[in-house]
């Protein structure tokens, strides 16, 4: 049995997403004890720690194994960093109870990833957002259907559509309205699209992330175990596909880079001295010998 490790915040979305799946245990399709609420406290702001207590509270009443997680990063920190450390404390749970990791991410919150990523120079692979190994987002990824319950999709009307009816008690996080965070300055534009363009953005979503599948397939393939990458390759391959092998190999080394920054890294091992070294983000150095660099 597969846990479903549910990331719940006290947060509308959460909060809806874990009623779904209680709805799932009362008619029968999934064990209670399949479900296992995580919930995260970055130390940002004092009334986290009121909304972790709700949420051990409510995983309480329903006879649900929880676990709680916090980090001191204070205010003012990075989004992109709050996130890696609320999915190293998801991960070490879904790890620990052989699960999945589900969170509550809707069309909105795809939308406005994608428009995030191509704003920042990710190229295609910001349109296949929300593809993670081990990692569920049941409000769009099929795991509920929409008609089930008198939606189209999932997005932000939806999801506060169904609190209402259910008479869902949630927290709300104030800094969801703060202009510091790019996010929440795209979200106004993002929510106040049509149903079509929504729906267009979609399937284009679902075409993306199949032909990701393909290419990380051949990537697999092709991709040396050991790390070590020749730099003849980059020489003679096409741009693109240099970039998609780069791409690829930089993830397994747990760097996250932007297309510039992967663009600037090709450059480099194609035209820097042996024994220079190229800075990728976090100030990791890759050290480009005469031939071959190892990630």
């Amino acid at each position: 049995m597969v846990k479903k490790v549910l990331a719940v915040s006290g947060g509308v979305d959460s909060m809806v997403m874990l009623d779904m799946m209680l709805g799932e245990v009362l008619m029968g399709k999934i064990k209670r004890d399949e479900l296992v609420v995580a919930t995260f406290d970055h130390g940002t702001r004092e009334s986290a720690k009121t909304d972790a207590e709700f949420v051990l509270k409510k995983a309480k009443e329903n006879g649900i194994k929880s676990y709680y997680g916090e980090a001191k990063l204070g205010a003012g920190v990075s989004e992109e960093k709050a996130r890696e450390e609320r999915y190293k404390f998801l991960r070490e749970v879904a790890f620990k109870e052989r699960g999945e990791i589900f969170t509550a991410h809707h069309l909105d919150d795809l939308i406005e990833t994608i428009a995030i990523n191509f704003l920042r120079g990710t190229g295609w692979r910001g349109l296949a957002s929300f593809s993670s190994f081990g990692i569920r987002r049941p409000l769009i990824d099929g795991f509920f259907k929409p008609e089930d319950f008198g939606f189209k999709f999932f997005d932000k009307k939806a999801i506060l559509k169904y609190a209402a009816e259910k008479k869902i008690i949630f927290r709300e996080d104030p800094t969801n309205s703060s202009d510091d965070y790019l996010r929440n300055r795209l979200r106004e534009k993002t929510r106040s699209l049509d149903f079509k363009t929504k729906g267009q953005v979609f399937q284009l979503w679902v075409q993306e992330k199949e032909i990701k599948r393909e290419v990380e397939k051949i990537l697999e393939s092709i991709l040396p175990e050991n790390r070590i990458y020749e730099r003849e390759w980059f020489l003679r391959l096409d741009e693109k596909v240099s970039l998609e092998i780069l791409k690829e190999g930089l993830a397994r080394a747990g760097i996250s880079a932007t297309r510039p920054q992967t663009l600037d890294f090709l450059k480099a091992i194609r035209v820097y001295q042996s024994g220079k070294k190229f800075n990728l983000p976090e100030d990791k150095l890759v050290k480009l010998d005469k031939n071959e660099f190892r990630l």
